[in-house]
């Protein structure tokens, strides 16, 4: 499986740290930068770059999956996630890295750097790579909906339970 890595100064070290580990998990690992820390560098350009790659390997048939990684990991999340196709989770934990592929099928994790040992953030995204998405109907019915807002800028519509709640008279 292809990998796309993307940071900035503070992920620096992790993703060197995780292209070697990549290689050595018989992943193919692709660097997007930055290649030389600078404390100034702008996370965008790396991120970006790594999330248009997943979604290009995707939209030719090639699994991939992406991981990209800051200070606290939410800028660059919000970068990868604004690459369309991509849906990027913020993971800090096993369980969230797990639950991120299982129940969003994200293609894209970020991590925080400053956040984790070295040794967690690894694990973390290994839980990533190898954690299969459910294909629960529930799960597949919730990221179309988010899909089909992507595309169309339409809200999905209220569910029945919604518009019987709280002093509301059933108008939406």
């Amino acid at each position: 499986m292809r990998v796309h890595l993307g940071s900035d100064h503070a992920g620096l070290e992790l993703k060197d740290h995780l292209m070697a580990w990549l290689l050595d998990h018989g992943y193919e690992p692709v660097d997007h930068g930055p290649f030389a820390y600078d404390a100034v560098d702008d996370y965008p350009v790396f991120c970006l770059r790594a999330g248009e790659a997943v979604a290009a390997d995707q939209a030719d048939g090639q699994t991939s999956l992406g991981v990209v990684i800051g200070g606290s990991g939410n800028g660059e999340q919000i970068a990868a996630n604004k690459v369309e196709g991509i849906r990027c989770a913020l993971a800090w934990s096993e369980e969230t890295a797990a639950l991120a592929r299982q129940h969003n099928d994200a293609n894209v994790v970020s991590v925080g750097g400053r956040m984790h040992s070295v040794e967690d953030m690894t694990r973390f995204v290994e839980v990533f790579l190898t954690t299969p998405f459910s294909n629960d109907e529930r799960h597949v019915r919730r990221i179309g909906q988010v899909s089909a807002y992507d595309e169309t800028k339409e809200l999905p519509p209220l569910p029945e339970s919604a518009l019987r709640g709280a002093g509301r008279d059933g108008d939406a």
